[in-house]
């Protein structure tokens, strides 16, 4: 029996068809007496320390079992059903990850409310929007300055109730506003087994569990309705791919209870929520890092076993991998070498001798070291949520770790494809996972990419029990969002339909196929760059060059209806400063002066013309831009899951990018490979 065969006919005790709340309270019965979630102390004033769960010391992490965990729900949900919670009235979540918004999220989903999200970079004005387009009845933020975001806008809201995870001072005068521990306390005086049980069995696994909003870098974000059945059947599909199946070799890295993950991407995005559900499902630990700017430190601390994020994250793990080495330039050149070597053994078909011997000295120098520093324990990573470079997975695959990289989208709950630790294809999203239905649409691409392509290509479509329904009150957009013709290219009709008969979800990806059904991806549909001269161009695959870049920390491609492909760069300038004392320059030290300077242009120019010679001719970046600022999601230049907002990114540098198409003479001066090149 292969391994599809296997996934296919695979089966346990955690495999089901109940609702959310079912499948935790399912875990809390078979893992009471095992740590639920590991939360570090001097982060949060949380209010439902120290008389709910004990607060740790300041840096230190503190444990809630999978029993207590399950208490502090039951009291949540009696509490919000005393706060007025019902049968599918929706209540938002606005708060950074940490332990509470698992417990809130459970709790009102146990109260039979729909949990609403709201991203913690979120304006005034679009926390208005996303708990006011669904009519949400309450709100659980995290902190006191979220809570004054909330009232800043409660005229134009209908909340019958604010609950705060931290402690609060002086809104005694609020009988709306409650802390978390004032919910858990009025639950622990109401609650009652036989009611909160009918609770759970009032719910069908068909209701909607939660609204997910999209990020909204095109407009107004969009609300998907995601069922019980949407998130289950995709536990469900990961649970087969990366469970202990017992046809798997002990080798193989698997993800089962008792181990521990590390959480840090926002629970308000699809892919950070169906890790809780699929880690708390099983049995596992989750411990939640100080921020994302903590992760290194605490993977250190935490030594978990897994961890899922995006591709940025990844990079900057990298970087900073590749910084510590450059304390000295003994160890940089040491480092270096080790990195060439990776790089050479991952390329050869047959390493030979030689290179087995070079990656195991490389091994004890330096990747040792690296696992070390991620706590000594990782078995595997999970990419998600973008695109991620495959010499830097190859990189982290030589280091000894494995990266298994998927794709979805929040519209799929999330996961569509995952690599399969049987066989993982570096610089693939795998194929699909069971019940998971792929097609692709040819006629959306040019003639150009299909014949550049590895494979078949077109838009990716996709249908299946995963498969949203529809986006809360907008029907023209859920109609957009699907087609009713039946592809030609791929469809297997193998699995039910989440939606209407006959329809596939349009992704919006451009995607390539090989033989065996593994993805790779092309580009976002709505990212491609079609040039004047008609040349199709994806951005995101030249960007991907720059990944594991010493001198590029940041990229974005230009040239819609444009002569030539451009780039808007953000150099690193922890390389720049060391470069600079090395070579003896005498560089600015602030970012803004740093990328006037012509020598900064000239190094930075030397790494483009490297990515150049690895493209196609039209391809190729002709001029870029330096610019100063790092792209954050605080400063909305980025979406909360680490994505590029182009067009936010376009119209913050709307000068650069005029003038390297000689339409201004404004910012940037000159530049490019070609003018660094002459300099």
């Amino acid at each position: 029996m292969d391994w599809r065969e296997a996934e296919r006919e695979y089966t346990d005790e955690v495999i089901g068809e109940t609702t959310i709340p079912e499948l935790f309270f399912d875990s809390v019965e078979r893992n009471g007496s095992r740590e639920a979630q590991l939360y570090k102390g001097g982060v949060y004033d949380r209010s439902l320390t120290p008389e709910v769960v004990p607060e740790p010391p300041a840096g230190e992490y503190g444990a809630v079992t999978y029993e207590e965990v399950g208490d502090i729900v039951r009291h949540l949900a009696a509490g919000f059903q005393e706060l007025g919670v019902g049968p599918d009235d929706r209540v938002g979540i606005y708060a950074d990850t940490r332990m509470e918004w698992c417990h809130a999220d459970y709790a009102v989903q146990s109260a039979e409310g729909v949990v609403t999200t709201v991203y913690t970079e979120s304006s005034a004005p679009q926390v208005q929007y996303l708990l006011d387009d669904n009519d949400a009845m309450g709100c659980v933020v995290g902190s006191e300055e979220l809570l004054e975001t909330v009232l800043e806008v409660e005229d134009d809201l209908e909340l019958e109730f604010v609950a705060v995870m931290d402690e609060l001072d002086g809104y005694d005068d609020r009988e709306d506003v409650h802390t978390l521990a004032e919910v858990h306390e009025l639950g622990a005086e109401a609650f009652d087994a036989e009611t909160f049980d009918s609770w759970l069995d009032n719910r069908e696994w068909t209701d909607l569990c939660s609204l997910v909003y999209t990020s909204g870098t095109t407009g107004d974000p969009k609300g998907v309705e995601l069922t019980h059945r949407n998130w289950r059947r995709s536990f469900n599909q990961l649970r087969k791919r990366i469970g202990p199946r017992p046809d798997k070799d002990d080798d193989l890295p698997t993800m089962e209870a008792g181990m521990t993950a590390l959480a840090f991407l926002p629970l308000a995005h699809a892919f950070e929520r169906i890790n809780h559900f699929h880690e708390l499902g099983i049995g596992m630990t989750v411990a939640y890092a100080e921020s994302p700017d903590t992760v290194g430190d605490d993977l250190k601390q935490v030594q978990p076993e897994g961890a899922a994020s995006v591709p940025r994250v990844y990079e900057r793990i990298y970087n900073q991998m590749r910084e510590q080495a450059s304390e000295s330039p003994v160890k940089k050149r040491i480092f270096e070498w080790a990195v060439d070597t990776a790089q050479a053994y991952d390329d050869a078909d047959d390493p030979g001798v030689v290179l087995e011997t070079k990656l195991a000295v490389a091994d004890r120098l330096v990747f040792s070291t690296v696992r070390e520093e991620l706590g000594g324990n990782i078995e595997l990573f999970v990419s998600g949520g973008g695109s991620l470079s495959a010499e830097l997975a190859k990189l982290y695959r030589a280091m000894g770790l494995t990266i298994l990289e998927g794709y979805g989208l929040t519209e799929t709950a999330p996961a569509l494809t995952l690599n399969p630790p049987e066989d993982i294809r570096v610089g693939t999203m795998g194929p699909a996972l069971s019940e998971v239905d792929l097609a692709l649409d040819p006629n959306v691409v040019s003639e150009e990419t299909k014949a550049s392509a590895d494979g078949e290509v077109g838009e990716l479509l996709a249908k299946g029990p995963n498969v949203f329904g529809s986006y809360w009150n907008k029907p023209d957009k859920t109609e957009a969002a699907f087609t009713e013709d039946v592809p030609a290219s791929g469809a297997s009709g193998e699995s039910e339909d989440g939606t209407s008969s006959g329809s596939y979800f349009r992704t919006g990806d451009i995607v390539a196929r090989d033989e065996d059904g593994y993805l790779s991806f092309v580009d976002r549909r709505k990212n491609l760059l079609v040039l004047d001269t008609g040349k199709n161009v994806a951005p995101e695959p030249i960007e991907d060059e720059f990944a594991t870049s010493a001198r590029v920390d940041q990229i974005m491609v230009t040239g819609d209806d444009e002569k030539f492909v451009g780039a808007v760069v953000s150099p690193n300038f922890e390389q720049l400063r060391e470069w600079a004392d090395e070579e003896g320059h005498d560089v600015p030290d602030e970012p803004e002066r740093a990328v006037e300077d012509d020598r900064v242009r000239e190094w930075v120019g030397e790494e483009v013309e490297r990515v150049n010679e690895k493209l196609g001719h039209h391809e190729e970046i002709k001029e870029f831009r330096l610019v100063a600022e790092e792209w954050t999601a605080d400063n909305d230049l980025l979406t909360p899951s680490m994505k590029k907002k182009r067009r936010n990114i376009r119209e913050a540098y709307r000068a650069e990018i005029d003038d390297i198409y000689g339409r201004e003479e404004s910012a940037g001066g000159e530049g490019g490979p070609e003018a660094a090149a002459t300099d």
